[in-house]
């Protein structure tokens, strides 16, 4: 689990409607010795879904800004979540769960190379039957100017109601050894050779803890 000061958790992402972020934060306020807060980092591109833009921010949502990192990270010592798969990791259709997209250029290793912090990985086994993708419609997606339109059992056809219809799924959440940086500085942010390799590593050691936590399940349902 989390140590006590400050962290950077880094997780696999999907789902129409992600309900990883939740389930994350609720193990660590619930299952740690010391429970605590969780922020999660990321950009706001739920602000074109009526509803589900005001539950992000009340989950916890802040600003993916370097310096909304660096004060919830270095000067307060919090746990600050990222998925650093974004939207590429939300639009994975069925056929395509759980297999991890990139971790785009690093940026998480950046930011937590910056604040001196230690980054947790984390894999999530569940969010895929919970909230499936089937299809995109890119005709509409245009029409109504969201990031994408999917297809899965509620949504569309259930407007909003959609934010709160997800499947029963069994939900497993692995937190892994922490990934300590203490050997390098803030200035280490900026060789993009060494942040993409930490973030290959780390993106590595979480689709491979994917595939043992699928492996070794027996059902959707119960585990």
């Amino acid at each position: 689990m989390p140590p006590t000061g400050g962290a950077l958790v880094v997780s696999n992402h999907s789902g129409a409607l992600p309900p990883d972020a939740p389930m994350i934060m609720q193990a660590i306020r619930n299952e740690h010795p010391d429970p605590r807060p969780v922020y999660m980092l990321g950009e706001n591109w739920f602000k074109g879904y009526p509803v589900v833009g005001m539950l992000a921010n009340k989950l916890g949502l802040v600003a993916a800004h370097p310096a909304n990192a660096q004060r919830l990270l270095h000067d307060e010592g919090r746990l600050a979540l990222v998925f650093p798969e974004g939207q590429k990791g939300t639009r994975k259709v069925f056929w395509q769960r759980y297999r991890l997209r990139r971790f785009g250029r690093g940026g998480f290793v950046k930011t937590a190379l910056r604040a001196g912090v230690p980054i947790i990985p984390v894999a999530v086994v569940g969010a895929e039957e919970a909230m499936p993708i089937f299809a995109h419609v890119p005709a509409l997606q245009r029409v109504t100017g969201l990031i994408y339109f999917p297809i899965n059992h509620a949504f569309p056809w259930a407007g909003v109601a959609a934010a709160a219809m997800y499947l029963p799924a069994k939900f497993k959440i692995r937190f892994l050894e922490p990934v300590s940086l203490d050997e390098y500085g803030p200035e280490d942010a900026d060789d993009l050779t060494l942040v993409q390799s930490i973030a290959e590593h780390i993106r590595g050691q979480i689709q491979g803890e994917v595939d043992r936590l699928v492996a070794g399940r027996k059902s959707v349902w119960f585990g």
